[in-house]
């Protein structure tokens, strides 16, 4: 071999492994951008973990810069901005702040094997999940005292501070009733709550999970509350495209990504504090013992009632 060919096997190699960085890079960013055009079942996975994409992307970056790529380098800067136009602004918003005398904290954890919700007892409102026979007597053996309100359909549960009714059981098309609609006598005015587990999503089994967040969508879309809550294990991310309509007409309350499943090292949020006819003034995830979700809370002023 003379040296002119050898120069040119290393160059033919040096173009490939541009080529190939930039083709990653190039996916990375198709997958940030175009999530909602990935078939069913993929879609979920990847839009639920979408903000974990920046790992393989700094990776990427890393051996582009270790190799000397400039295509590399270049390529990876596609989708390190197409995150952080994504992601900065939730990574540094502010938390909410203010003062409300008729502020109303609310809570929502899916108890899990032995959860009790004993840690949510300062919120007003709490909303379960995965209430079962093992933990009924225990959950409501912490909340019944402060909470003497309760309407529990299935494997969810509600307690409040302030008295209930017009309960209705929901089934949100998945052939039993797992959702619960009660309206709350607050002192600042009647508040609608949607307490509701969604369908399970698994990897290539979405339908079930699709069709009861349609449901539920409808639902609130036609509900005439000023003033609503929706809480809950929704089995959805935040940046999963099927949850884009229910946000439509409801603020999501949280602070920055405020992952909390599951609890010992959260990567995403299918639990939900959803809004309207609200204010914000803080929004928190907590740690709770026995539960592989984090509880998510926060604190809501109510906004003037006006006609819908």
């Amino acid at each position: 071999m003379n040296l002119s060919s050898g120069v040119f096997i290393v160059g033919g190699m040096g173009y490939l492994r541009d080529l190939t960085l930039a083709a990653a890079a190039l996916v990375l960013g198709a997958l940030l951008v175009g999530c909602r055009l990935l078939p069913d079942g993929l879609r979920q996975l990847v839009g639920s973990f979408l903000p974990w994409l920046l790992v393989p992307t700094l990776l990427l970056a890393v051996v582009a810069l270790s190799l000397g790529s400039k295509l590399g380098l270049a390529a990876v800067l596609a989708p390190i901005l197409a995150w952080s136009l994504l992601f900065v602004p939730q990574l540094i918003e502010r938390p909410y702040r203010g003062e409300s005398a008729d502020a109303v904290r609310v809570a929502t954890q899916n108890l899990g094997a032995t959860g009790t919700a004993a840690e949510l007892i300062d919120a007003t409102v709490i909303s379960v999940q995965e209430l079962t026979d093992r933990n009924r007597a225990s959950v409501a053996a912490e909340l019944d005292p402060s909470h003497p309100y309760v309407a529990t359909v299935g494997t969810v549960g509600l307690w409040s501070r302030y008295p209930l009714d017009d309960i209705e059981r929901l089934d949100l098309n998945q052939g039993w009733a797992r959702a619960l609609r009660a309206r709350i006598h607050a002192p600042a005015g009647d508040i609608t709550v949607y307490a509701v587990h969604l369908g399970s999503v698994r990897f290539g089994e979405t339908e079930s999970r699709n069709r009861t967040l349609r449901t539920l969508t409808d639902l609130v879309d036609h509900d005439p509350s000023d003033r609503l809550l929706v809480l809950g294990d929704l089995n959805t991310a935040s940046t999963d495209p099927q949850f884009t309509p229910l946000t439509r007409t409801l603020q999501d309350v949280r602070t920055g990504l405020a992952f909390t499943w599951p609890s010992d090292f959260p990567l995403t949020r299918p639990d939900h504090i959803l809004t309207r006819g609200f204010t914000p003034l803080d929004a928190t995830v907590r740690r709770t013992p026995g539960s592989d979700h984090r509880a998510a809370t926060a604190t809501l002023a109510p906004t003037p009632q006006v006609s819908r």
